[in-house]
């Protein structure tokens, strides 16, 4: 392990463009509860793939609302870890350099400190408009409510997040498949590689560059990487990105 870590670590401080890629095994070390682990208590009963829906939130507002307001304040809870603080760090040390994409909602990257995170399933703590907006919309606050929701128009307030069924937003998706695409070096960190179009990234990125997994158990994308760390990134992002170890 000790040369494997010490391998990569000399390919990030060769990398110009590195892109790390990270999912909710990133945030399960932080305590966040994963998206199954929410259904406690009154939601028990419920399946989040009925809730996560544009369906199921036109059919029922103010209980998918309020499941969503629960997750909130679960994620409000925890904080970020030591790998959430590692990539913001290192970003922070080399303007330019690392592109962060992430499948995970929570925001603890952004609240780490990374900047310009390309959040591909949207970010829990937003709202947007269920409707497209009209200029009622944008010209007085919503109305308060479960949803708040447009005193003109009656348009609804609704989760920024990607819901079943939703395309990922195209620009978001667009500039992740860019970096993905033009970098040296990938990490994929906390994620299984099930997920598309996010593991086509590890695909498109190893057609050029190299790809790094860092995870617990194998992954999916095992196969198209150069190395493959076991362990968790929490305590792998701190060893790599050491800021003794930069170019």
């Amino acid at each position: 392990m000790d040369q494997a870590l010490a391998r990569v670590r000399g390919w990030i401080r060769a990398a110009d463009r590195l892109v790390v890629l990270t999912g909710a095994g990133v945030s399960a070390e932080s305590g966040v509860p994963t998206f199954r682990d929410a259904q406690t208590g009154l939601w028990a009963r419920l399946r989040p793939e009925e809730l996560a829906t544009e369906e199921a939130f036109r059919a029922d507002p103010p209980m998918v609302w309020d499941w969503y307001a629960m997750r909130r304040a679960m994620v409000a809870q925890v904080q970020p870890n030591a790998g959430h603080q590692a990539l913001a760090a290192w970003a922070q040390r080399h303007p330019g350099r690392l592109t962060l994409v992430t499948q995970n909602v929570d925001g603890l990257h952004q609240r780490a400190g990374s900047p310009g995170v390309l959040a591909l399933h949207g970010t829990l703590d937003q709202d947007r408009w269920l409707e497209p907006p009209r200029a009622c919309c944008h010209a007085q606050p919503p109305q308060a409510g479960r949803p708040p929701r447009c005193a003109t128009c009656g348009n609804l307030r609704r989760p920024a997040v990607v819901w079943f069924g939703e395309a990922l937003p195209p620009g978001v998706l667009a500039a992740a498949d860019e970096a993905a695409r033009r970098c040296d070096l990938m990490l994929v960190a906390g994620t299984s590689g099930v997920v598309w179009p996010a593991a086509g990234l590890a695909h498109a990125a190893a057609a050029r560059g190299r790809v790094v997994v860092l995870n617990p158990e194998p992954t999916e994308l095992d196969a198209v990487a150069q190395a493959v760390l076991r362990g968790t990134a929490a305590h792998l992002l701190p060893a790599l990105l050491a800021e003794g170890d930069d170019a």
